[in-house]
């Protein structure tokens, strides 16, 4: 006979088999995604993570009507044609990642190192299959799946979406209102984003002394460079981390960190709190917050609503590799592990491309002129 083995998330450990329960079905599928929750937290994946699948097989097995000993391939097939239909139809990259999330729950309940499909055969005489397949889901074969209209924001529109947010400064404070200093924090908030290639959780989890002075650019003081602490992990790694130049072309972020930090900071009587961004009742401000703020600057710049946030990480990655900066440089300052990935972000202009053109031509020009 052959020994059970204790895993994270095996059938035994979360389903006692002394217990007679009111709803034998209903009490082994809430097992089932306790199990696979404790083995997901063993592969150290965070909680968001982990809750969020959760969500979609319970969201799977709601649409469905059934328990996943009873699902078939026909309830994929079903559930992606009402996720693409309606009046709001899911992207290709969402609908693949969901059914991605329902064929690893699968892959979990059909391991008979857990103890699932005994326990289900033991139970109700059937076991739960893989219903995920090549044939019933959605390949991926292209590099970006995202919305066409997120793209890298032209330098003219940088410029607008930044004067509409010192514009709400002023208009604040001319209407005597209250807001104006957190008004005045998010404008730097967005500049900062920018100027080093932030996504949205590395902004909002900046802490003052991430900051750094770099030898080899004196001029910036205690700006010259930044930490970023929590990077985008990936399976289940602890965030990661990387160190962010202040590049020349964007140097003006110094004058504007330094003010921030040295005169405007202190009025929200942070005491203690470490966080660069900290709100009036002196927390940090949320991950969420600079969306909002993000789509207020956008609005009143007049700008198309598919952009956000994360398109001015794109306009960092464009814009630099337009200024000259080699490929890898660019790679290394976002912290992407692949340069196919740094390639996806980046949109250079046309004026960029004629640019490189008429370097080229003369390049030519002067070969065929040199006497032989």
């Amino acid at each position: 006979m052959a020994q059970r083995v204790d895993l994270p998330g095996a059938a035994h450990l979360v389903l006692d088999a002394t217990v007679a329960h009111f709803d034998p079905a209903a009490a082994v599928f809430a097992a089932m995604l306790e199990g696979w929750s404790r083995q997901q937290q063993s592969r150290f994946l965070r909680p968001a993570t982990i809750r969020t699948r959760l969500d979609v097989v319970r969201r799977f097995a709601a649409f469905t009507n059934q328990y996943p000993w009873e699902w078939t391939p026909s309830e994929v097939e079903a559930f992606t044609s009402d996720l693409v239909s309606g009046v709001s139809p899911r992207a290709a990259s969402t609908v693949r990642a969901y059914q991605l999330t329902v064929r690893l729950f699968c892959e979990f309940v059909t391991d008979a190192r857990y103890g699932w499909p005994v326990e289900c055969e033991r139970r109700f005489g059937t076991v739960p299959s893989q219903i995920c397949h090549e044939w019933n889901t959605v390949a991926h074969r292209a590099d970006y799946e995202g919305r066409p209209g997120r793209r890298a924001l032209t330098y003219d529109e940088v410029q607008a979406l930044f004067d509409a947010a010192d514009a709400r400064v002023e208009e604040i404070r001319s209407q005597g209102r209250k807001g104006a200093l957190s008004a005045h924090r998010d404008a730097v908030v967005l500049k900062t984003v920018y100027a080093y290639g932030l996504r949205r959780r590395e902004a909002a989890l900046l802490d003052v002394v991430d900051f750094r002075r770099n030898p080899r650019a004196v001029a910036h003081g205690r700006f010259g460079s930044v930490q970023v602490r929590w990077g985008k992990a990936s399976r289940g790694s602890p965030p990661k981390r990387r160190t962010v130049l202040t590049v020349p072309e964007f140097d003006w972020i110094v004058e504007l960190l330094d003010d921030w930090c040295e005169q405007l900071r202190p009025r929200f009587d942070p005491g203690q709190h470490p966080a660069l961004w900290v709100t009036e009742r002196r927390g940090r401000v949320a991950v969420r917050h600079l969306d909002d703020l993000f789509g207020l600057a956008r609005r009143a710049a007049g700008l198309p609503e598919e952009l956000d946030l994360h398109s001015l990480r794109h306009s960092y990655v464009t814009h630099l590799l337009e200024f000259g900066y080699p490929p890898l440089f660019v790679q290394q300052q976002v912290g992407h592990s692949y340069a196919s990935t740094t390639a996806i972000y980046t949109s250079v202009s046309d004026e960029f491309r004629n640019r490189l053109l008429e370097k080229s031509l003369r390049r030519f020009e002067d070969l065929w002129e040199t006497p032989r």
